[in-house]
């Protein structure tokens, strides 16, 4: 289990812990299972050449940003033809691009993940209305479950002018057609670089799916793809390190 300084979290690893202690560790998945599920599909992107698979490229780079980057990448591992998640950090400058660092709110960076995909498989597109449906909650500001600041931000770096249009163009769609019962929180930031997270946060869900903050966070997102998004699901995840995750 990888240490963390952020108090949200903490406080629910050390209740978590409480359970453990006093037998009733075998509650916690029904007890996430209990609360219910928000995610639903939400429309895809109505316009754009983008919206279909591409016959020509052959692999393009996304990044999304939709609080801990734990459930985020374990969402994205899962997608059919995409090749590699990597947690990280995108925002804010190399020099601050720490775990340390990026948790105290102040750097300008958000826990992101950088997904490499083959666009004859998957579209950008269809990536956003995974992430949208399913990988976070997009009207939250500054926040997601738990955890809160603006590390934690909704937010979409574009790898091109093209993803910036589409991701501008989906966000006023889905505001437009009150997709959400709040405004869209999404912000669309352009010309930011991403950094790899440290490797022990890599493949975080699949070496430790039993650790209170992914049971109660981030499983349900994986079971959500599942059901909500059946064709694009892929049982095996794709690994960043293979090594590790089965360590």
């Amino acid at each position: 289990m990888a240490s963390t300084s952020r108090s949200p979290r903490r406080r629910l690893l050390a209740a978590a812990a409480l359970l453990v202690g006093t037998g009733a560790v075998m509650t916690l998945s029904a007890m996430a299972d209990g609360m219910g599920s928000k995610a639903r599909v939400v429309p895809a992107f109505a316009t754009g050449a983008t919206a279909q698979p591409s016959p020509i490229a052959t692999t393009d780079t996304a990044v999304f940003a939709g609080g801990c980057f734990w459930g985020v990448q374990a969402v994205f591992q899962h997608v059919k033809g995409v090749s590699n998640a990597v947690s990280g950090y995108a925002g804010g400058e190399a020099t601050t691009a720490v775990y340390e660092s990026v948790g105290s709110g102040s750097t300008g960076h958000a826990e992101a993940v950088q997904v490499s995909f083959d666009p004859r498989q998957v579209s950008y597109a269809q990536l956003l209305q995974i992430y949208f449906s399913v990988a976070h909650d997009p009207t939250q500001l500054n926040r997601q479950g738990p955890d809160t600041g603006t590390q934690y931000r909704s937010a979409i770096f574009p790898a091109s002018d093209d993803q910036a249009r589409t991701a501008r163009a989906y966000v006023e769609q889905l505001d437009k057609a009150h997709v959400f019962k709040s405004p869209i929180a999404t912000r669309i930031e352009t010309g930011r670089r991403f950094f790899p997270a440290e490797a022990y946060h890599q493949d975080y869900l699949v070496r430790n799916p039993r650790q209170p903050y992914i049971v109660f966070n981030d499983l349900p997102k994986l079971d959500d793809l599942k059901r909500l998004f059946p064709q694009a699901w892929r049982a095996e995840p794709v690994l960043v390190n293979a090594k590790t995750a089965a360590g």
